[in-house]
């Protein structure tokens, strides 16, 4: 293991993140179930936990906004929007912006059950082991952060 400050060669940068690929599959899968396993009390699938984070996060979005957000297609979004306006926790209100694309908002009730979702979640993620530092914790958000606006500009064909 190299444990150089050095930023490592392109090949080598490819096998390493490789790695993290390897990790970030599994995570969020096993992280999608515990989100799902919690439904018969908020109710929340992974889907829809994600869009009312989106909107606790960023404020009123358009179904289109939250797609591009999330790298993920608008019906798919509109089906997850359409679950949770069902359940009351959002709420469609005009655009100025745009006539034809409404602005999807979080009601009182939305609120209150994200941050129940993320209460869980914290509790969760504290039980995370390792003994892991802030700067280990600051580099991978970085690298992942980095991968993910790396993959929102390349082409694959």
């Amino acid at each position: 293991m190299n444990d150089s400050q050095e930023p490592l060669a392109p090949d080598e940068l490819g096998r390493r993140l490789t790695e993290v690929f390897d990790l970030v599959g599994p995570l969020y899968r096993r992280a999608a179930r515990k989100v799902e396993q919690a439904e018969p009390v908020e109710g929340a699938s992974a889907g829809v936990r994600a869009v009312l984070n989106l909107l606790r996060q960023n404020g009123p979005m358009t179904v289109p906004q939250m797609g591009r957000a999330q790298a993920l297609s608008r019906q798919f979004v509109q089906r997850m929007v359409n679950d949770a306006a069902a359940r009351g926790w959002v709420e469609v209100t005009p655009n100025p912006a745009h006539q034809r694309s409404s602005l999807i908002r979080l009601t009182e009730d939305g609120q209150a059950t994200i941050t129940a979702v993320l209460a869980r979640e914290h509790t969760l993620n504290r039980q995370v082991g390792g003994d892991l530092t802030d700067a280990e914790v600051r580099a991978c958000v970085r690298v992942l952060t980095e991968m993910v606006r790396t993959f929102d500009h390349v082409d694959v064909d």
